[in-house]
């Protein structure tokens, strides 16, 4: 499905991984994505002194101490982080949006051909879309979106593939993967490697950054 655009991404895109970054808030606007930002939640209305308003509940904000940077390289290499997180979480979540409406359309189909005919034409559809967005993507950028997927999904790519095309083409696209020196059973680790990751991922959610 979409992680098989990925590879497209992964292989055009292995010899840029040293970009300059010149605008990091600049991922959003090529994709045409919205990032699901978490916003005001409505709770409740009440009336006071004669008139009706609203309540609301605001969303929790998390609390970091300020990064503090050894060199200029280091800044550089967290802008680009930020760039990153940017341009691929939208894709991460329309990845999680689309395993879910795939997967209520295939509950209420009546049989296992009909299903596999829903897969292949989801697939199609897939490719003619994102290819041509993931193709604009970074290696790292690719290796970032296999976990952000993660994330998001609460399971890997591999068992994403695994979980509507059988377990033979998810191998070969692990293998495949592999060539690239990336993995798609690669989980997220926000508790250790990808901390800072999580810490970017959650203050852009917020929109504090």
């Amino acid at each position: 499905m979409i992680i098989f655009t990925m590879f497209c991404a992964i292989s055009k895109a292995q010899n840029m991984e040293n970009i300059v970054i010149e605008n990091i808030d600049g991922g959003l606007d090529t994709l045409k994505y919205e990032l699901r930002l978490q916003r005001y939640i409505f709770k409740d209305k009440y009336f006071y002194d004669g008139e009706m308003l609203n309540e609301y509940l605001l969303p929790e904000m998390p609390v970091y101490a300020p990064l503090k940077f050894k060199n200029k390289r280091q800044r550089q290499q967290y802008n680009k982080l930020v760039y990153n997180v940017k341009k691929v979480l939208p894709l991460a979540q329309q990845v999680n949006a689309l395993i879910k409406e795939t997967y209520e359309t295939l509950q209420m189909l009546p049989d296992e051909k009909s299903k596999d005919e829903h897969i292949k034409a989801v697939e199609k559809e897939i490719k003619r879309t994102y290819t041509p967005i993931m193709k604009k993507l970074t290696y790292s950028q690719g290796k970032l979106l296999i976990k952000l997927i993660d994330r998001e999904c609460n399971q890997s790519s591999y068992e994403i593939v695994k979980a509507f095309l059988g377990p033979g083409r998810a191998a070969f696209y692990q293998v495949f993967a592999w060539t690239f020196r990336a993995s798609l059973k690669k989980e997220y680790d926000p508790e250790n490697d990808d901390r800072l990751v999580e810490r970017v991922v959650q203050q852009v959610e917020k929109g504090l950054i």
